[in-house]
């Protein structure tokens, strides 16, 4: 018998519903709206844009481009980075090619593509607003300037294409704008002994060493995780050689924000837990899991844990989102999660997604896929409506309209999706995340396979081997497995089991079977030609509690089935939402409804309701006195498909 060292995974074919509901959605809807809002052919309004940007409806991206390129007139419009969203975007499209071939769609990548390359300076520069309106400082001002992380999300686009379509010129400028950083960056003398104000050049570094094999890019992603720190005070002094007044920013109070914000007050290995801007800190972590899985680095390794921790443990919304504040899109201090001004940017959640994924490529612990499984049915895909054209920012836990638009310290937070914003990252970034969901199914270490995700797929590995996985989740928790071994190949099987569910029965080719849960996983030895799995896993509706230490949440609760978080609508419930109280042990009652939202699962919950204050009431009153409550029934829907029906309050925690 032969035994596999290390299994390679081919090809992953999505068959589930729920999800192939989403990526053909994001081939027949998503990627021509946002393709038709980057050409500014699309009649939106980004008005109520939660940032208060004050751009009017234009995206301009790829107009920058064609003026970058020689190929019209005209300056510079959006913020520093607004060719990202083109790059993302690209990604996302790449991404459906592997599952949704379309050659409509490939003649406008491809001309894409080319019109990047023109864009695309001799040296392999590729940042708009500095080549069209301020050529004089490039590299001059790092903490504002996003040109690596420009640079970067390109480059994962360009890998990501290479990938799936062979289009070598794709690539070839991904490794020309490696090359360019690389002569540019660095320790030797002549070169900028810094790094970008937002993470992100290092993960993509990564991904083009992984695609090329050449170790200068991983050396450069290590630079840019090292260097990190080592002078606190490298973009002052930046600011201060580039013109110290404000009037010179590029992005008007990005200056104001602590060094810990930028994640630079001290090189990475010092830092105890993470600061500042979400999305930086959970791309900044994806770039150090990386990193540390191909190096060894020990320091690297042990910064991801200790954020990881520290995020997952003590900064985590239950629905997977994180970042707490609107004051810099940023995380505050342990066990502060407020519902009703929770910021929870959508493109926080895709990063921590990044940043599970990457774990799991290093420690074989169910807490990673916990973390993804997550992300993926709550904190990321509430980002997007149902019809693929209407955006969330902001993912709250408790919005009420009056307050949106009555309190200016919730302002930001919408109850409704809008078409788009001025600064557009979230649309793009949840594209390319549901575009390669085939991608976050499977874990290969050593000869151990890790199927951590319940999404139905036919995953093919070398060698024949076939492992077809069929289910109904997240509404039902039967998972079947029937796996091909055909050259009769010894490996092992890790299936996750998941922390909400606590029993599980499991059957191997008909057979009951007690195996132990280690880290999360069960572990099967498979030597067989054929083999069957049947695993069961406890989907019975929760009545959840937050730590006491999240003051928010005190004497409050929240509801879940399986993965699925679920919220209560003023559109299902008689408001305000705030009056009805659920016992720990309220009475719940589950049901699959086809017809709404899409399908989704329904769960109704016996409460109690506070009849409602007459309005000439006194404003305060003795506590002694009692409140007459009634009979009541709490409707909830799953918190991912909120607000895609009408307008009204939303809570995930409820009064105990």
């Amino acid at each position: 018998m032969q035994v596999y060292t290390t299994p390679k995974l081919n090809k992953v074919k999505v068959t589930s519903d729920f999800w192939k509901r989403y990526r053909e959605l994001v081939v027949k809807e998503v990627l021509p709206y946002q393709w038709k809002v980057m050409n500014d052919e699309a009649d939106i309004s980004i008005s109520e844009d939660p940032q208060n940007n004050g751009q009017d409806k234009n995206s301009h991206a790829i107009a920058n481009l064609k003026i970058a390129a020689g190929q019209m007139k005209g300056h510079h419009y959006g913020f520093p980075f607004q060719d990202t969203d083109v790059y993302k975007w690209l990604e996302a499209a790449a991404y459906s090619f592997g599952y949704h071939p379309n050659p409509d769609l490939k003649k406008i990548t491809d001309n894409l593509i080319d019109l990047i390359a023109d864009a695309q300076e001799d040296d392999g520069y590729l940042s708009t607003y500095f080549q069209i309106d301020a050529p004089e400082r490039k590299f001059k001002r790092l903490q504002q300037s996003h040109e690596l992380y420009t640079m970067g999300h390109y480059i994962e686009a360009g890998v990501a294409y290479h990938h799936e379509t062979g289009n070598e010129k794709a690539l070839d400028i991904a490794k020309r704008m490696a090359d360019c950083i690389d002569k540019n960056f660095g320790l030797e003398e002549g070169k900028i002994h810094g790094y970008d104000g937002h993470p992100e050049i290092e993960l993509a570094l990564s991904r083009l060493y992984e695609e090329t094999g050449e170790k200068r890019y991983l050396d450069l992603a290590h630079y840019f995780l090292n260097q990190r720190g080592q002078d606190p005070a490298f973009f002052e002094k930046q600011i201060k050689a580039d013109g110290d007044s404000p009037d010179r920013d590029l992005i008007p109070g990005m200056r104001d924000f602590p060094r810990e914000y930028y994640l630079a007050a001290e090189p990475i290995k010092d830092q105890k837990v993470p600061h500042g801007h979400a999305v930086r800190v959970v791309y900044l972590c994806t770039g150090m899991a990386y990193v540390a899985r191909y190096t060894g680095d020990k320091d690297l390794l042990a910064a991801c844990d200790r954020f990881w921790n520290d995020i997952v443990k003590r900064q985590m919304y239950i629905t997977g989102n994180i970042g707490q504040t609107t004051t810099g899109e940023a995380f505050t201090y342990d066990y502060d999660l407020p519902s009703d001004t929770d910021y929870g940017e959508t493109c926080a959640s895709v990063g921590m997604s990044f940043f599970a994924r990457q774990m799991l490529n290093i420690h074989a612990k169910g807490e990673y896929g916990d973390v993804l499984e997550k992300e993926l049915f709550n904190g990321a895909l509430s980002g997007m409506a149902l019809d693929g054209k209407h955006f969330f920012y902001v993912n709250p836990l408790e919005a009420d309209p009056a307050a949106s638009k009555g309190n200016p310290g919730k302002s930001h937070v919408l109850t409704h999706r809008a078409d788009w914003f001025g600064c557009a990252c979230c649309p793009a970034n949840l594209a390319r995340l549901i575009a390669s969901v085939d991608e976050y199914l499977y874990t290969v270490n050593g000869d151990t396979i890790l199927s951590h995700q319940f999404i139905s797929n036919e995953a093919e590995f070398d060698d024949g081997l076939k492992i077809v996985q069929t289910n109904h989740f997240p509404w039902s928790g039967d998972i079947h497995y029937e796996i091909e071994n055909p050259n009769d190949k010894s490996f092992k099987l890790g299936i996750r089991i998941p922390s909400w569910s606590a029993n599980f029965d499991l059957e191997v080719n008909g057979s009951a079977k007690d195996l132990p849960v280690e880290d999360g996983f069960i572990y099967l030895d498979v030597d067989d030609k054929s083999l069957t799995i049947d695993l069961k896993l406890d989907m019975d509706v929760k009545v959840m509690r937050a730590s006491n230490r999240v003051s928010d949440d005190f004497d409050k609760v929240a509801i879940q089935r399986g993965p699925i978080v679920y919220a209560a609508e003023q559109t299902d419930n008689q408001a305000p939402l705030s009056l009805y109280e659920v016992t720990p042990g309220a009475k719940t009652e589950y049901k699959f409804d086809k017809k709404l939202l899409d399908g989704v699962g329904v769960v109704k919950v016996a409460a109690k309701r506070q009849k409602i204050d007459d309005e000439n009431a006194p404003l305060y009153v003795d506590a002694s006195k009692p409140v007459e409550t009634e009979s009541a029934e709490l409707t909830m829907v799953p918190y991912y498909a909120w607000a895609n029906r009408e307008n009204g309050q939303m809570r995930v925690w409820l009064n105990k």
